[in-house]
């Protein structure tokens, strides 16, 4: 009898850089933009940097799904046929289990009408090239939280950080000492209960 694994799943699937996939039909060209992002703001910047770049482009079609659970997403067609470029480039990243994902594709019309089918097959394929060259990593859902601590009580708070290895940046060690540490969802239990026990230690 199989007992249900209890180790709690924190981890997901997304890409570890940038990549370029293409697609051509009957003249019309599909330029795939994938990159990894962490907010709706990364993935409309990504749309954005791909107007200005490719602005004599006719389409410029954007789908994302964004967060650990993958709750935060969005297709959008620009203009092609309800429900063809948009969903078949969202199709492609859920079809990868991918999060913090988004998808750019450029479209230079050729002169011939693909009809639905042509342009579902073309989104498709073109954000399929991007995402298959862009590999995937994997990635661990947390949050970053920031500590403000007394001088004398650094050695405790590194203490909880090495013990649950946690990474930090921003540190300011004066006489109120601050760092930022990325605590992971599975941890988050653990550290409030180790921090709540340092001297001097507060989380701002």
């Amino acid at each position: 009898m199989d007992f249900p694994d209890s180790t709690p799943k924190d981890t997901y699937l997304s890409i570890p850089a940038p990549a370029e996939g293409l697609y051509k039909d009957r003249g019309s060209r599909f330029i795939a933009k994938a990159c990894p992002v962490e907010s709706e703001e990364d993935a409309l910047s990504l749309l954005g940097a791909a107007r200005k770049e490719y602005h004599d482009a006719r389409h410029h079609c954007l789908a994302y799904r964004i967060g650990p659970k993958g709750e935060v997403w969005r297709a959008s067609d620009d203009g092609e046929p309800s429900g063809s470029a948009g969903r078949p480039i969202l199709g492609q990243i859920d079809s990868r289990n991918l999060s913090d994902v988004a998808v750019v594709v450029i479209r230079y019309f050729g002169g011939i009408k693909l009809g639905v089918p042509g342009l579902i097959k073309a989104y498709k394929s073109a954000a399929a090239d991007a995402l298959d060259k862009a590999g995937t990593v994997e990635k661990v859902a947390g949050r970053w939280v920031r500590l403000e601590f007394g001088y004398g009580s650094m050695n405790q708070v590194m203490k909880v950080l090495k013990d649950l290895d946690l990474p930090q940046r921003a540190q300011d060690f004066g006489e109120r000492c601050t760092l930022e540490t990325r605590v992971r969802e599975s941890l988050e239990g653990a550290f409030a209960e180790r921090i709540a026990l340092v001297d001097d230690c507060r989380i701002i």
